[in-house]
């Protein structure tokens, strides 16, 4: 599949963001999507000059998958600060049907963090080829955070959230910066929050203590997400809904969900869905440097890991991100909820677009936007995933 050829996938069930197209075709040209439709609209007379996919009965073909929060995987991990470890993430991710990602930084040294945001913008704009997964931007997560509810974050680098580090971090960052993580009861917390919003950054709730109220006072201030939702936060409870309770309640804010089993169990999964819908939530995976190796002693923000049956944790029993791959996250979802694939489709891949501000060309599939796309057999097994118009990964 050459980028600047014409490629016609025939015979598809089409996932459209609000339809789904039953037995139709798409084409692409130069990288885009250049036309959609049903078999009978086909008006093509010869496929000489173009490559034909002819999917098999039951076979789908849907969005690729837009990951807003992920750290590492394939033993590369985005504060590494190298063009190397970006670039075996953006190998790595396709196999699981993520096509693009936010780069995710965590609580470390202002140096360390600098030195990550200034690779993620080299990266990002040098170094993205079709036929891998395409870094969008940066989600910093920290180190603007409660040192109480830090996770695995290493506690020793938090700091108040601080617009004026956050401007010279953006201009380090040529602008990437699309994401920020903030505990918003922390001194100049709704103030950063603000900032963030008028600056067309999402303000996410996360790595905090935040009562019903102030998380209230943070989506008036402009924040819309909540990070990886029921960790790293003050929990329900029956007189202070928490910031938990918050999230579910207010319907300004999405909430990030790392569906492994592991960080949520089912049932909670099932409440989120309940309150807030089919398009109030976005799957991501939160997923650290093991992901796609073996059980073993890993390292996270310059901590020990250990990875033991798909379960990620620090020496003391932490949770230290996941090792969940996107499709398995879509996969859990469907034995979790009684959602259907569309729906979570929805949650994989246009929700997270929109919220990392790259609807306009990721996240459906529509005349136009990037071929970001995925082919699912009826087992919903990846069998192949296209970035950008060119084949990154195919089922041995």
């Amino acid at each position: 599949m050459s980028h600047s050829s014409q490629t016609l996938i025939k015979n598809a069930e089409i996932y459209l963001e609000n339809e789904i197209i039953e037995n139709g075709y798409l084409l692409i040209q130069d990288g885009k999507i250049a036309e959609v439709g049903t078999m009978e609209q086909l008006k093509l007379d010869s496929f000489e000059h173009i490559e034909v996919i002819t999917l098999n009965d039951g076979d789908k073909l849907i969005p690729g998958f837009v990951d807003v929060h992920i750290h590492g995987a394939g033993g590369a991990d985005t504060m590494d600060g190298t063009t190397e470890a970006l670039r075996t993430m953006a190998v790595h991710l396709p196999q699981e049907g993520t096509t693009s990602f936010l780069a995710t930084t965590m609580t470390q040294s202002q140096e360390n963090i600098r030195h990550a945001l200034q690779n993620a913008a080299h990266y990002q704009n040098t170094h993205n080829e079709a036929g891998t997964a395409e870094v969008i931007g940066v989600h910093l997560e920290g180190p603007f955070i409660n040192p109480d509810k830090k996770g695995a974050q290493p506690g020793e680098y938090v700091l108040e959230p601080n617009i004026n580090i956050f401007k010279e971090w953006q201009q380090l960052a040529d602008g990437t910066i699309k994401l920020v993580t903030v505990a918003p009861e922390m001194p100049n917390g709704l103030e950063f929050i603000q900032y963030l919003s008028d600056h067309g950054v999402t303000a996410s709730i996360g790595h905090t203590d935040s009562t019903f109220a102030e998380v209230k006072a943070a989506a008036e201030a402009g924040a819309t997400q909540v990070t990886h939702l029921y960790n790293g936060m003050r929990g329900l409870h029956h007189r202070e809904p928490g910031t938990a309770g918050a999230a579910l309640l207010i319907e300004e804010l999405k909430v990030e969900l790392i569906s492994d089993g592991i960080h949520i169990c089912p049932e909670m999964i099932q409440l989120a869905i309940r309150a807030k819908g089919k398009d109030g939530a976005l799957l991501i995976t939160d997923s650290m440097r093991a992901k796609c190796l073996k059980n073993g002693h890993y390292e996270l923000g310059g901590q020990p890991v250990v990875v033991t049956d798909g379960k990620a944790t620090l020496e003391d029993g932490t949770l230290a991100g996941s090792v969940l791959k996107m499709i398995d996250s879509v996969r859990n979802m469907l034995s979790f909820t009684d959602l259907t694939l569309h729906d979570i489709v929805k949650m994989a891949s246009s929700t997270p677009a929109k919220q990392a501000h790259v609807f306009d060309r990721k996240g459906s599939i529509a005349v136009g936007k990037d071929a970001d796309l995925v082919i699912l057999n009826k087992d919903v097994v990846i069998e192949r995933t296209i970035c950008r118009g060119k084949l990154a990964y195919k089922k041995a």
